[in-house]
C-alpha cells in the first residue's frame, strides 16, 4: 500500500477568515485594551495573505479592515490608536531598511540616523528654536507646513544616505557594519551637541512643542489622525518596494547582494547602484522622522540611539529579508511584542505581586527584558525559520516559454540561416 505525502498547507478558506474579523471586531468594540482582540484583529492581515481567494478579494477584505473596521470599532479608544499608530510608523522604517539590507544586502546598524535627520528637519522649524539662527523671528511654522516638510525630510534624508555611501562603498560586510554603526552614533552625538556655538538642535533638552498637522483648518493632534497618516505612507513604501522589486534598479540591487563581482562583471556601476539604495532607504526613514516628531510633539537625542538602528535590523531579519509581506509581519510582531504583551504581562504580574498571589522582585519585570526576548526570537529564527517568517519569493522563470517564443524563434532561425550562408 503506497503512502500517500502530506499535503501541503493550502491556506485558510474565505469564510474562516471573514468570521475572524467578525469575531474580533466585535471583541475590540466590546473589550477595552484587550491585548487579545487588538493582536487578532491585526493578525487578520496576516490570515488574509494566506487565504485561499484571488488578490483582489483579499485586497478589498484587507482595505475594510485596515481603513474601516478599525477606525470605526477602535476610533474613539485613544489606547488602540496609540499602539496602530506606533506599529505603523515602524512597519514604515522596517521597510525602508529592507532595501538597504533586504534587497540590496548592505548591513547597516545606523539606520536610525536618517530617521533622525527627518524628525529633526521637522522639529527645528516647526518650534520657535529656528529664532535662534536664523532673524525675523518667523517661527515655528504653522501646522500646514507638516505636508511640504514631508518632502524636506525625505530629501534630507537622502542627502544623509548619500553622505554615507560614498566613503562605504569600498567595504563590506562586518566592516560596512561597523562603519554604519559609527555613522549612526556620529550623527546622534552631533544632534545632541549641536548646542554650541550655535543653538540649533538645543542639545540633550530636546524640542517641544513641535506644531501637529493641519488641514483644512482641522487640527490633527490625535492617534486618530496618525493613524491614517502612517497608513497612506504605509501604502506608498509597499508600493514604491514593490515597483522598485521588479525594476531594474532593483534587480541590479539583488545582483549586487548574490555576488558583487558578477554584477560589476555584467556592467552594474556598484557605484551608482548602492548610493541609490541608501538613499533610497534613507528617503523613507526620513519621512517617517516627520510623522515621529509631529504625533510625539518632542524630540531629542535619546529617541535615536544604537538599539532603535538594531530593532528596527531585527524586524527585518525576523520577517524575512527582501520579503514585503515578511518585513511587515516581522515589524507589526515586533512592535506589538514591546509596546503592548510585555508591558502587558508585566502589569498583570504587578497585579499578582499587588494582591499578595506573587512575589517577584523587580529585576524579573518582563518589560526590563526586551532585548534579551529579541536575542532569543533571533536564534530560534536562525536555527528554524534562517530566511525568516516568509521568506522572500523568487520569481520563476519558464525556461521552455523562452525557447518557444516568437522573439527565439527568429533568433534561432536568423542563426541557422548565417550557418547555412557559409
Amino acid at each position: 500500500m503506497a503512502i500517500k505525502p502530506k499535503r501541503a498547507f493550502q491556506g485558510f478558506p474565505l469564510l474562516f477568515t471573514i468570521l475572524w474579523v467578525v469575531v474580533f471586531a466585535g471583541a475590540l468594540y466590546v473589550l477595552d485594551k484587550s491585548v487579545i482582540a487588538f493582536v487578532g484583529i491585526l493578525s487578520s492581515i496576516v490570515i488574509l495573505y494566506y487565504t485561499k481567494a484571488s488578490k483582489n478579494v483579499r485586497l478589498i477584505i484587507g482595505a475594510v479592515v485596515l481603513l474601516l473596521i478599525i477606525p470605526l470599532v477602535a476610533g474613539e479608544n485613544r489606547y488602540y490608536m496609540e499602539v496602530a499608530s506606533q506599529v505603523g510608523i515602524y512597519v514604515a522604517m522596517a521597510l525602508g531598511l529592507n532595501i538597504v539590507v533586504g534587497f540590496a544586502g548592505l548591513l547597516d546598524l545606523g539606520y536610525v540616523a536618517f530617521f533622525a535627520a527627518g524628525a529633526y528637519a521637522y522639529a527645528i522649524f516647526a518650534t520657535a528654536q529656528a529664532n535662534q539662527f536664523i532673524p525675523g523671528h518667523l517661527f515655528p511654522l504653522s501646522g500646514e507646513w507638516f505636508w511640504p516638510f514631508l518632502i524636506v525630510g525625505l530629501i534630507v534624508a537622502a542627502i544623509f544616505g548619500i553622505l554615507l555611501g560614498l566613503p562605504v562603498l569600498r567595504v563590506k560586510g562586518d566592516y560596512l557594519a561597523i562603519v554604519t554603526l559609527g555613522f549612526g552614533e556620529i550623527v546622534r552625538i552631533i544632534f545632541n551637541n549641536l548646542d554650541k556655538p550655535i543653538n540649533i538642535t538645543n542639545g540633550p533638552q530636546g524640542l517641544t512643542p513641535i506644531a501637529s498637522p493641519h488641514l483644512f483648518g482641522i487640527k490633527m493632534s490625535t492617534p486618530f489622525y496618525f493613524y491614517f497618516i502612517v497608513l497612506f505612507v504605509i501604502i506608498f513604501i509597499v508600493l514604491a518596494n514593490v515597483r522598485f522589486e521588479h525594476s531594474r534598479i532593483g534587480r541590479a540591487w539583488i545582483a549586487i547582494r548574490e555576488d558583487e563581482l558578477a554584477a560589476q562583471s555584467m556592467g552594474i556601476s556598484l557605484l551608482h547602484t548602492k548610493l541609490a539604495a541608501f538613499a533610497t532607504g534613507a528617503s523613507f526613514a526620513g519621512v517617517v522622522g516627520v510623522i515621529f516628531a509631529a504625533k510625539q510633539t518632542f524630540v531629542d537625542p535619546t529617541s535615536f540611539t544604537l538599539m532603535e538602528s538594531i530593532g528596527i535590523l531585527v524586524m527585518v531579519i525576523l520577517g524575512g529579508s527582501g520579503s514585503i509581506p515578511g518585513v511587515v509581519l516581522g515589524a507589526g510582531f515586533i512592535t506589538i511584542l514591546q509596546v503592548q504583551l510585555l508591558k502587558e504581562f508585566s502589569n498583570f504580574l504587578h497585579t499578582l505581586q499587588m494582591s499578595g498571589v506573587l512575589n517577584l522582585p523587580s529585576q524579573l519585570d518582563p518589560s526590563k527584558f526586551q532585548r534579551l526576548v529579541f536575542g532569543i526570537l533571533l536564534i530560534f529564527a536562525a536555527l528554524y525559520r534562517p530566511n525568516g517568517l516568509i521568506p522572500a519569493k523568487r520569481k520563476k522563470t519558464d525556461i521552455e516559454a523562452i525557447k518557444n517564443s516568437p522573439y527565439a524563434k527568429e533568433q534561432t532561425g536568423i542563426l541557422s540561416r548565417l550557418g547555412g550562408s557559409k
